[in-house]
């Protein structure tokens, strides 16, 4: 069963969520938000289908929500910054009692994190880190050093597919052949709708974006189990950044999944973390083509 909520954040933004309760709740099971990456909003296809999955296959009830500046939420113009997407957050759990377990997946795990590091949400109870896009070194794609200032003028003046073009080049390093090719697909007007919440993103992923090392001290505050997972057909800035999460957080381990991609089959993303999310350790029983969880 799926019903729609409103909850107010701090500062009074609106924060539209569903909840997902499953048939047949799982006696160990709890919680779970979810917190969608860039681009993403609570209706996106593949972020249902892990709300239903969750629900339905191990007993737990899932919230999804439209973090600000997406969907049915509402905004702050002009005003981007992490602390806001943590209030938001605060909200959502305390209007489902209290306490949950978080889902992240690419810029929505380094919330999750950044969330549980804070230590302003103290119901959280342990994180799932899918595939946070952390630059940890320059072999790769380094985000320049301006982008913020490019980023914002683009969404105040509310060119829109400009916005999705330069976040996708210059912030996540896609290929500007490749974004050219989304323009003619119907997926286009999707990312030009909820592109002002770019800025939002960057405001949760700048400090972590510039090729340097992630320092542990930035995530003492992280005092919950944390299980980090990534893909085997991800890119390996993502893979390095799994191992570079796991290796700074005071409470994680690491799962990666031969057959899994950033765009995930959801199926193998719900069975890497099978067990976890109801508090059963990480990788008692590995799934097919999973690595066993280390502390790389």
């Amino acid at each position: 069963m799926t019903s729609t909520h409103t909850v107010a954040s701090a500062d009074g933004t609106a924060i539209a969520y569903d909840r997902y309760t499953p048939r047949n709740p799982n006696p160990a099971g709890g919680i779970v938000v979810l917190v969608g990456g860039a681009f993403s909003y609570r209706k996106f296809p593949k972020m249902v289908q892990l709300a239903e999955m969750l629900a339905d296959e191990q007993g737990l009830t899932v919230v999804l929500h439209d973090r600000r500046g997406r969907g049915d939420s509402g905004d702050s113009p002009g005003r981007h910054d992490c602390a806001q997407e943590i209030d938001d957050l605060a909200a959502v759990v305390a209007a489902e009692g209290g306490s949950a377990a978080l889902f992240g997946w690419s810029s929505g795990a380094v919330l999750a994190l950044r969330a549980a590091a804070s230590g302003r949400i103290p119901g959280i109870e342990r994180v799932v880190a899918f595939e946070p896009p952390f630059v940890v070194d320059r072999t790769r794609h380094v985000p320049p050093t301006d982008l913020a200032a490019t980023l914002h003028r683009l969404v105040a003046e509310d060119r829109r597919g400009e916005t999705v073009r330069y976040f996708m080049t210059k912030a996540m390093g896609i290929p500007s052949p490749f974004v050219g090719l989304m323009r003619i697909t119907p997926m286009w007007s999707k990312l030009t709708a909820v592109a002002p919440s770019t800025a939002h993103d960057w405001a949760v992923m700048a400090d972590h974006m510039r090729g340097e090392p992630l320092d542990p001290a930035d995530w003492a505050g992280v005092e919950v189990p944390v299980l980090v997972v990534s893909g085997g057909r991800s890119e390996a800035l993502l893979r390095t950044a799994a191992r570079a999460a796991t290796a700074a957080l005071p409470d994680a381990r690491h799962v990666e999944i031969a057959k899994l991609s950033h765009n995930p089959k959801v199926p193998l993303l719900v069975a890497a973390v099978d067990g976890f999310l109801t508090g059963r350790a990480a990788g008692e029983d590995p799934q097919p083509g999973a690595s066993a969880p280390t502390r790389a």
